[in-house]
């Protein structure tokens, strides 16, 4: 009888054969290469009916030897290609994956084959893109990255999950401590790697974007002493400030959403009336601006956020934060939680971002107050960065805040109300 499982397992093998296939041959267009588009199809087959037989025939070694007859015909193809001059191994080594796919999907792991492939793929078609990213990468970079590496795959595992400090004030836990720095530099590093890519000098919005990524104060800052500089450009610089602060509004339901999805639901409706409002009012200032001279802005090279003396900064600051909220909530009760969110929010509003969404984690009950916490925090640090721009900027540059704060406050009190409604 036919088989609709096990066809369905062959198509996938074949099928992701022919995707690292068609980007191979397509990489090879104007030159001579051992597999193309067909071979790699006919590689991942093979695995998959090496695999299929094994199990049938019960004959574990069969898989084995048809690896490694494959591996010993790319060894003899890599030797005519290096003799050719060409020392890369990547094809070889996608055809070895290509084999191994097959199998993959032949025992079932069909999901599993195809976020492999489908990686691959993409490590294959971003060459260029990724040695590029090599290319700028300076060595303190590497140093950096492979030291706060070296740290936390070393101390995590052996730093206590317990917490410490007389109740009700023991909510210091080393290791969740460490994890929310793992965590954050992890995102500033995503961050930091685009910028890297991307270049320094870009225009105004898109500097506005990719600044928010790795701080959307300092943008402010930079953006409002500009306006000083050139008033022509108030309405550009005032566009890529909106654009930083609505990064910062995704950036904290993405943190929510790794920390703890279930206040997901309770913080995404009202930030994400925020980053609706600054996305809407960004998109109608890019209609005004159509057509006018675009000027450009170059960001300032960022630090490392891997760097040791940074990672630690931000540990001893998220355990004050954790500790001071835990303070205010004992003596000023649920006000005391929010207070401490519009304080934190003035500097920082990742530290308390995390450490609301770990108190709701620990305290379910409590998820409606710490939504809120982080709802004011957010609105707190936005008030700073609009004063900020009102006050150092050109007079062109605090009409359009003044527009642009009515906007948010507006999608703030929306925002605020459905924290409410959401954590009642």
């Amino acid at each position: 009888m036919f088989d609709l499982e096990l066809a369905t397992r062959l198509a996938a093998a074949v099928g992701l054969g022919l995707l690292v296939g068609l980007e191979r041959e397509w990489a090879h267009r104007d030159e001579t290469s051992f597999a193309g588009v067909r071979t790699f199809a006919l590689i991942s087959l093979t695995g998959a009916a090496a695999a299929y037989a094994s199990s049938v025939l019960a004959l574990p070694l069969l898989l084995v030897g048809a690896f490694a007859a494959l591996a010993a015909l790319i060894v003899v193809a890599y030797f005519v290609s290096s003799r050719a001059g060409d020392l890369g191994m990547t094809t070889e080594v996608s055809a070895l994956l290509a084999f191994v796919l097959g199998a993959l999907c032949l025992a079932g792991h069909v999901s599993v084959a195809a976020a492999i492939g489908v990686v691959v793929a993409l490590l294959l078609a971003l060459k260029d893109t990724l040695h590029a990213l090599a290319r700028r990468i300076e060595e303190r970079d590497v140093e950096a990255t492979l030291r706060f590496l070296l740290i936390t795959a070393i101390v995590l595992p052996l730093v206590p999950d317990q917490t410490y400090g007389p109740p009700p004030f023991d909510v210091l836990n080393p290791y969740t401590t460490w994890l929310m720095v793992v965590l954050i530099a992890g995102l500033n590093f995503a961050g930091y790697l685009l910028v890297k890519l991307l270049g320094a000098e870009h225009g105004l919005g898109l500097t506005g974007l990719l600044g928010g990524l790795v701080s959307s104060t300092a943008v402010t800052l930079g953006f409002a002493q500009r306006s000083r500089q050139h008033p022509d450009q108030s309405r550009a610089l005032a566009q890529g400030l909106l654009l930083a602060w609505t990064v910062m509004f995704l950036r904290v339901i993405a943190e929510v959403a790794v920390v703890n999805r279930g206040l997901l639901p309770r913080v995404a409706p009202a930030i994400g009336v925020l980053a609706a409002a600054g996305l809407l009012a960004s998109a109608a200032m890019h209609r005004a601006l159509r057509g006018r001279s675009s000027p450009t802005a170059a960001l300032e090279s960022p630090r490392n956020p891997l760097e040791l003396s940074l990672a630690i900064r931000f540990g001893a600051l998220y355990a004050l934060i954790t500790l001071g909220a835990r303070v205010a909530q004992v003596y000023a009760g649920d006000a005391g939680l929010y207070a401490a969110g519009a304080l934190a929010g003035l500097t920082d509003v990742d530290a308390i971002t995390l450490s609301m969404a770990d108190f709701a984690a620990r305290s379910p009950e409590s998820s409606g107050i710490a939504a809120r916490a982080i709802g004011i925090a957010v609105m707190s640090n936005t008030a700073v960065k609009c004063g900020i721009a009102f006050t150092l900027g050109s007079r062109a540059l605090r009409r359009s805040v003044v527009w642009i704060a009515a906007a948010l406050g507006a999608a703030s009190a929306l925002a605020l109300w459905l924290a409410g409604a959401l954590g009642s």
